[in-house]
């Protein structure tokens, strides 16, 4: 792996006191991280106006054996576009494997086999995507804005929404009640 892309499969925690309220408590699932910019899945807010059984409906695609759950907030970026993380067992021509925490899959393929009951043993649904441009994601960490973590798959697929923050941290043998929300410099 280039120096350039450490951050894939890792998961990103925004610190308190980040400033932008749109990432308040904010996990983000690293996709991709080079030198062309940055692809993130916010997997630590969960949309309120949609399901999975809906989100199929809209699109017209027959729910068959899927389970209903939640749709999270994948990011500010393209919020009406879908994306699955899942378990590595599933891929396609189009899937990324995401280091060792998940693989990356965007296409209406994953939700037929989903529906059919032939798709990866673990997934989650998000709809949009945590976008940044070259080097700005390496700036917005050195001025205190996100925290790179292990990527964990246990926290990814069995670690409700709301708790992954939390969680996460606790993960890192960080206790988060403890966190500065603002640095110091020397």
């Amino acid at each position: 792996m280039s120096e350039a892309s450490y951050l894939a499969g890792r998961l990103l925690l925004a610190m308190p006191g980040m400033g932008d309220p749109r990432f308040h408590h904010a996990v983000i699932a690293m996709c991709l991280h080079d030198a062309q910019g940055a692809l993130g899945i916010g997997i630590g807010h969960t949309r309120n106006d949609i399901g999975f059984h809906g989100l199929l409906e809209h699109l017209g695609i027959d729910r068959g054996k899927a389970p209903d759950c939640a749709v999270h907030h994948g990011g500010p970026v393209e919020p009406g576009r879908g994306f699955i993380l899942h378990s590595q067992d599933w891929d396609s021509e189009e899937t990324i494997k995401v280091g060792s925490l998940c693989s990356f899959s965007a296409s209406v393929e994953i939700l037929e086999a989903i529906t059919a009951g032939e798709g990866p043993a673990q997934w989650l649904i998000a709809l949009g995507y945590t976008g940044w441009g070259p080097g700005q994601l390496d700036g917005e960490m050195q001025r205190h804005g996100w925290f790179a973590a292990e990527g964990r798959q246990e926290i990814l697929f069995h670690t409700r929404a709301q708790k992954r923050w939390t969680q996460t941290w606790k993960a890192e043998g960080i206790e988060p009640a403890l966190l500065a929300s603002t640095t110091g410099s020397a």
